[in-house]
């Protein structure tokens, strides 16, 4: 059966409507004001970096010594310009500032200092993702080798992720780390705010499930399996009711600690000590000392297995 085209003469009507929600609604809008920064390009901006940090794993095939300084300087002149705009955009938003009303504020200058800064940690950011790719190696029987980490595993993904946005964070550029961590996000099922401190050796294995709050410490040596909740135990609010913003929400996880799946640790107050051992589908809400091991009681397990049915004995 054709569709109707006299319907589509309602179409003008209901276009207008959706329109006139635009002033009603404004809280989910962005008209009128300067471009925000652009996911696409984000994304693109990722990677870029994963590209340098690990060259010839990623879109590059044939690189050597001989032309990798080329290949990477390419790259390094485009970041410069991408960040720049990007982080400018970040900025300008941030101030609350409309492109007809730029006022004192060069935000290009801004976003090209941030960028610049930015650029000068990238040696500091593979030596961070090179001790998180060992800590892997050492962690988990099942790899041959590190090359399989780099390509293969969803948790190095995600930190690397989470490394460059924190960086970003620390620069307090707005907007554009958690845009970062929330795509790697969607891509590993691994949930990192860039507001999280994380040392050296991390490690996340499996990965799925995992979610690391704004406000959570993690030392080094840490690792961590797949459902892990470092998370807040509640949302203290002031006398109007609002949320109390920038207070320590989620846990502090000492040196060498290995947190099974499925755990849940909560709490601004709550330290595991280093040297400790949280098992699987533990709920904790206080702290433990170091060299603690913490595990729920074993569970009773019933199986009961079906009877089988008795021979029938007949003839033919």
């Amino acid at each position: 059966m054709a569709s109707d085209l006299r319907r589509k003469e309602q179409l003008p009507e209901l276009t207008k409507k959706i329109v006139e929600t635009y002033r009603e609604v404004g809280s989910i809008n962005h008209l009128g004001h300067c471009p925000l920064p652009n996911y696409d390009v984000v994304v693109t901006i990722l990677e870029d970096l994963k590209e340098i940090l690990f060259p010839g794993f990623r879109r590059r095939e044939g690189l050597h010594f001989g032309n990798v300084l080329y290949h990477v300087g390419d790259l390094i002149d485009g970041l410069h310009d991408k960040l720049t705009t990007q982080i400018a955009r970040a900025q300008r938003h941030e101030a609350g500032r409309v492109c007809l009303d730029e006022g004192d504020t060069d935000f290009e200058a801004l976003g090209q200092a941030k960028a610049i800064e930015f650029l000068e940690r990238i040696p500091e950011l593979r030596q961070m993702l090179s001790l998180d790719v060992q800590a892997a190696y050492d962690g988990d029987p099942s790899v041959r080798g590190l090359d399989e980490i780099i390509f293969c595993y969803p948790g190095l993904e995600a930190v690397t992720v989470y490394r460059i946005a924190h960086v970003l964070y620390e620069l307090e550029v707005p907007l554009i780390p958690r845009m970062m961590t929330e795509w790697a996000h969607s891509k590993t099922g691994i949930d990192i705010h860039p507001g999280a401190t994380i040392g050296t050796h991390f490690f996340i294995d499996h990965g799925t499930g995992v979610v690391i709050g704004q406000t959570c410490e993690i030392g080094h040596h840490v690792k961590l399996y797949q459902g892990v909740t470092l998370g807040a135990l509640s949302f203290a609010t002031d006398g109007d009711g609002n949320l109390v913003r920038g207070t320590k929400r989620h846990p502090t996880i000492e040196d060498r600690v290995v947190i099974y799946a499925n755990a849940t640790v909560l709490g601004g107050m709550t330290v595991v000590g280093h040297d400790s051992v949280i098992g699987s589908s533990v709920w904790l809400t206080r702290s433990v000392e170091p060299r603690s091991t913490v595990v729920l009681e074993k569970p009773k397990l019933r199986i009961r297995a079906e009877q089988e049915e008795p021979e029938s004995n007949y003839t033919i």
